[in-house]
């Protein structure tokens, strides 16, 4: 994975655990050159996390709609930022830039961005590795609802293992990387 798309809050959150836990991501993000795809804001989560990829010397690429300029500020220091018209090409061009995928603790927004690239990643459409870093458990509603989901004949069981889910970034990235293990690039299979 060269590059992972990080779904993350426009807010820090009321604990200090969950920006530490952006913080570390970035730095391992950067350690593993890594590129960060994200929203774009220097505020929030967001902006945590691409500070910390930045000042680990890593690259950062942002992307974020016109509309949200007012809102989300965009972050000044970015490797590379990208505009774009609607939110949908803006999830649609991270989506492309990305190997992979993490949700930090967030709102909905997060949640809509992650639940999308699982939804993706169900029907086929990507077999790109998903995970979300579980700071404070946040993450374990969402793991119980996916479980209920499949025992309830929503989806098959086998979708439920979709979603990474891992209190600390460095076995977050392992099994992410162990899951993408066998899958083929684009490129490779053009070769």
């Amino acid at each position: 994975m060269k590059r992972i798309c990080v779904f993350a809050g426009s807010n820090v959150g009321a604990s200090p655990e969950f920006e530490q836990g952006a913080v570390r991501l970035g730095q391992l993000l950067a350690e593993q050159n890594i590129e960060l795809v994200y929203g774009g804001s220097k505020i929030g989560l967001m902006g945590s996390i691409a500070d910390s990829v930045l000042q680990s010397g890593g690259k950062v690429t942002g992307v974020m709609p016109k509309n949200l300029f007012k809102r989300e500020i965009i972050h000044p220091l970015v490797t590379e930022f990208h505009e774009t018209e609607t939110m949908h090409e803006r999830k649609a061009l991270m989506s492309e830039l990305a190997d992979g995928y993490i949700a930090l603790p967030g709102g909905i927004g997060t949640f809509e961005e992650l639940f999308e690239v699982l939804c993706w990643a169900q029907i086929g459409i990507h077999k790109k590795p998903i995970g979300a870093l579980n700071v404070l458990n946040y993450y374990d509603p969402v793991s119980e609802l996916i479980k209920k989901a499949a025992t309830a004949g929503f989806m098959p069981q086998a979708n439920v293992d979709l979603l990474i889910i891992e209190k600390q970034p460095e076995m977050l990235l392992e099994k992410m990387f162990n899951q993408n293990k066998g899958i083929r690039t684009e490129e490779e299979i053009d070769l």
